[in-house]
């Protein structure tokens, strides 16, 4: 039996408005700012216009959603490895307030994450850039194997996260991982055991894998509604 958060979401919605626009050019600000422009070998006007018609649908997805939190944030602009690299990306994470960037686990072999694929249920656009909506770290899923969590997902309507779905989700809101709220990217799986997380080691954020069986006390598995929306 799983307690869901979003049982109480009615009443919650109408005591925080949120508008969504302005939100969504924070994210693409940020993105700008860490030069992401640069490494997807487009100018900013480019890179800018090429995600410019997801804003009006943020706003639409958004809809009802409450503001932005750690934990849960509603929406975010997901960047994929078709624009920029897996660990470009990757580096240009820090945790809030720190500078460190974000480190690739040395367990993963040197082609190992091209084999990372997201999972069929999620139905990932085939595009370069794309909206999540209702993203949720998974804290209700600590101590519990990706495997038990992805029960407890579906249970609710709900998806897994992938390895570009996190990296947005600290990039655009590093608050999100943080000690003992880390989490798992059941989203993205390469045939094996493995599950991609992200994890905080040194001061710095980490892509890792965990075991799709194996439970860890300060590790859940981050969530969303199960619909992605990109650009047409």
């Amino acid at each position: 039996m799983y307690a869901s958060p979003y049982d109480n979401r009615e009443a919650t919605v109408s005591e925080t408005p949120f508008d969504a626009a302005t939100e969504f050019d924070r994210q693409l600000d940020r993105l700008v700012r860490l030069g992401y422009p640069a490494l997807a070998g487009l100018t900013e006007t480019a890179f800018r216009d090429l995600v410019a018609p997801l804003r009006d649908r943020a706003a639409e997805g958004a809809a009802g959603l409450p503001a932005p939190t750690d934990a849960r944030v509603p929406f975010l602009l997901v960047t994929t490895r078709d624009l920029v690299g897996v660990q470009e990306r990757l580096e240009l994470t820090t945790l809030a307030g720190k500078r460190k960037p974000g480190v690739l686990d040395r367990n993963y072999a040197a082609d190992d994450l091209p084999r990372f694929d997201p999972i069929k249920e999620l139905e990932v656009p085939a595009a370069p850039a794309y909206l999540l909506f209702d993203v949720d770290r998974g804290e209700e899923f600590r101590n519990l194997p990706p495997a038990t969590a992805m029960e407890g997902m579906t249970a609710q309507d709900r998806l897994p996260l992938t390895i570009d779905e996190g990296i947005a989700f600290i990039t655009l809101h590093p608050a999100a991982l943080a000690s003992n709220r880390c989490f798992s990217l059941v989203g993205s799986r390469c045939g094996d055991k493995r599950v991609p997380a992200l994890w905080i080691s040194q001061g710095a954020p980490k892509l890792g894998w965990c075991w799709y069986g194996n439970p860890h006390t300060w590790l859940g598995s981050a969530s969303a509604r199960p619909e992605r929306v990109g650009l047409d």
